[in-house]
């Protein structure tokens, strides 16, 4: 596994996590792939990294699927967090 194709999923994660419209859900999708990448991030073993990117790829499967979901059944209600950001100039 190159380091691209782990750049490549870390920004899938991301970009999947950010379709959730739900404050809490994304943040927490975001903060977990941002804590697993530095987590391993010095890793050299190259079946424990084969192993973290299936891993990963299944996780980013299931982000899609329950991003999915959540846009079906979206809420019109925000989170404190998100008015505050839209109220700064």
């Amino acid at each position: 596994m190159s380091s691209k194709e782990a750049l490549q999923l870390y920004r899938s994660l991301m970009r999947s996590s950010k379709k959730f419209s739900q404050y809490n859900f994304r943040e927490y999708f975001m903060r977990r792939a941002r804590e697993d990448f530095r987590a391993h991030k010095a890793e050299t073993d190259s079946a424990k990294i084969a192993e973290l990117m299936q891993r990963g790829r299944q996780e980013l499967a299931v982000i899609d699927r329950q991003g999915t979901l959540s846009s079906l059944f979206t809420e019109d209600q925000r989170h404190v967090v998100e008015m505050r950001k839209s109220q700064k100039p």
